[in-house]
């Protein structure tokens, strides 16, 4: 008897110690948790890849570390909607405790599909206009996240245009109308553009395979083009600067990585920063219990001129003395090469 006691405790002891180790290793606040999320992005290209390394950082430097407290299941939807729509179930069905939508074709169908886990959005240019959510300031439900649009980013940019390239009478744009994104962009464009009496051509497309034909079909039509974020067309964004370079059409776009990819300049930020904001948004719901829909939506703050010296070469663009005084940091917005 006092042997089957003694082994009772001794295995008592064993458990307590397992426990206390766990425990005491746990630094990240997670209690020992392994935290399952799931993250869909619609396709690859730099901007949307920088958001998730930003996002995956912010959650390690909370202290959600993969491979240790943190198991992330990440797919690509190669741009395809209906696979959207499969990722988003296998994500239902896997009960994931936070799941992330990068940009707004993966956003609406996590939103769609899942209500009872945190859905979290990034790069969505519209989050109300798409129905991710009704209010940003109150989004309610399970749904939040980082919007990829700062208010006045595409009027700004369109102002530039309009008043330092006076001859550009027609913006031509090659777009996936399918992407509500790109859709209402598009309208913000245009809206902008009506001020100075400058119309926008548009050349349509349903994937990336026929980007180069439709940037093509510009040519002659138009003065200048202007991609907006269109991840149909920005993940073959390549053709685009090709028959810009080819025809001197001063290429503009909607985020900075397509400026070091070959347009000549947009207004922008940073997208890793996007995604590092919202992975801070995300670690806060999972390690401190917020209720998404009781954290706003967020835009971003910062807003600045990008150019490149290189494209404006191969465009045919004189950067006049204006051009540069609205460089506020030229170590990092001019872009050499």
């Amino acid at each position: 008897m006092k042997r089957k006691t003694t082994a009772v405790w001794l295995a008592a002891v064993a458990a307590l110690a397992l426990v206390t180790g766990c425990g005491g290793g746990n630094t990240s606040g997670s209690g020992g948790k392994v935290y399952k999320i799931g993250i869909s992005q619609i396709v690859e290209h730099p901007s949307l890849d920088a958001t998730r390394e930003g996002f995956l950082a912010a959650l390690k430097d909370a202290g959600l570390v993969e491979g240790e407290n943190l198991e992330v299941d990440y797919s690509n939807a190669q741009g395809d909607n209906s696979t959207n729509a499969t990722i988003a179930q296998n994500f239902k069905a896997d009960k994931k405790d936070l799941v992330l939508g990068i940009a707004t074709p993966s956003a609406v169908a996590l939103a769609d599909a899942i209500e009872d886990a945190p859905v979290i959005f990034t790069a969505v240019t519209d989050p109300v206009g798409s129905g991710l959510v009704e209010n940003p300031e109150k989004p309610g439900g399970n749904v939040t996240g980082i919007s990829d649009t700062h208010p006045e980013e595409i009027e700004k940019l369109m102002e530039f245009i309009a008043t330092q390239f006076p001859n550009v009478k027609t913006v031509g744009t090659v777009i996936n109308e399918g992407e509500q994104n790109a859709v209402v962009s598009i309208e913000r464009a245009q809206a902008a553009l009506d001020k100075h009496n400058v119309k926008i051509e548009k050349a349509a497309v349903t994937n990336s395979s026929e980007v180069k034909q439709a940037a093509e079909s510009l040519v002659g039509r138009v003065d200048a083009i202007y991609v907006p974020k269109d991840n149909t067309v920005v993940s073959a964004f390549e053709a685009v600067v090709g028959v810009a370079n080819d025809n001197d059409l001063p290429l503009f776009v909607g985020d900075i990585d397509s400026v070091k990819r070959g347009a000549f300049a947009t207004y922008g930020y940073e997208y890793y920063d996007i995604g590092y904001t919202t992975g801070k948004m995300a670690a806060d719901i999972l390690l401190n219990g917020k209720k998404p829909g009781d954290v706003p939506v967020g835009f971003p703050e910062k807003l600045d001129l990008y150019y490149s010296e290189a494209s404006a070469a191969a465009q045919g663009i004189e950067i006049t003395q204006v051009m540069k005084d609205l460089i506020t940091d030229e170590a990092t917005q001019v872009i050499k090469e």
